[in-house]
C-alpha cells in the first residue's frame, strides 16, 4: 500500500485536544463536521489545506497524547488526513488510529519539512521524501495491523471477516 501526498508539520506533544478540541467533541457525532476544526488549535487552515487533496500530517515525539476517545483519529480521516508520521506516538492514539483506519507511522520526521511531497510504502517500510530524493526508513506494521488498516479499520474488518480472521 503506498500513499503519496503533501507533508505538513507540526511539533512535539500534539494532544488529542489539539487535533479535536474538547468544545467539540460532545456537541456532535458528524465527523464530517467535526473534521473542519481539525488541529485549529495549532493551525487554524489545517482543513482547507489539506482537504482538497490530501496530506501526511507529520509531527515530533508523542503525538496524540491525552484523551482515550475515538474521534481524534476519526476527524484526521475526514479531514483527507492519509497518514500521521511521527516520531513517538501515544499508545492508545495509535491503537484507535489503527481500529479506525488510520496510517500510523513511527520513523525520524527531523528531515521532513513543511510541504515537502512524500510517498509512504506502509507495507515495504519506507518513507521517500520525493522533494529531497531521501528514504527514511522505518519498521513495517505487523501482518495484522496491515490487514486492519487494509480493510478500513477495525470495524470493517469483522464485517468484511466476520470476526476477527487473518
Amino acid at each position: 500500500m503506498t500513499i503519496r501526498a503533501r507533508a505538513f508539520k507540526y511539533g512535539d506533544d500534539i494532544n488529542t485536544d489539539y487535533i479535536i478540541s474538547g468544545k467539540y467533541k460532545f456537541k456532535s457525532t458528524d465527523m464530517e463536521a467535526m473534521a473542519v476544526h481539525a488541529m485549529e488549535e495549532l493551525d487554524s487552515h489545517y482543513y482547507e489545506k489539506v482537504k482538497p487533496s490530501g496530506g501526511f500530517l507529520v509531527a515530533g515525539k508523542n503525538f496524540g497524547m491525552g484523551s482515550s476517545r475515538e474521534q481524534a483519529p476519526l476527524v484526521l480521516i475526514h479531514s483527507n488526513t492519509k497518514a500521521v508520521l511521527a516520531k513517538s506516538f501515544a499508545r492508545i492514539f495509535y491503537r484507535n488510529a489503527i481500529n479506525t483506519g488510520l496510517p500510523v507511522v513511527e520513523c525520524d520526521t527531523d528531515l521532513i519539512d513543511e510541504g515537502d511531497e512524500l510517498e509512504l510504502d506502509l507495507t515495504g517500510g519506507a518513507l521517500r521524501d520525493v522533494t529531497k530524493g531521501i528514504e527514511i526508513p522505518f519498521s513495517p506494521l505487523p501482518p495484522v495491523m496491515a490487514q486492519l488498516l487494509a480493510d478500513g479499520g477495525l470495524v470493517a474488518h469483522f464485517k468484511k471477516h466476520g470476526g476477527f480472521a487473518i
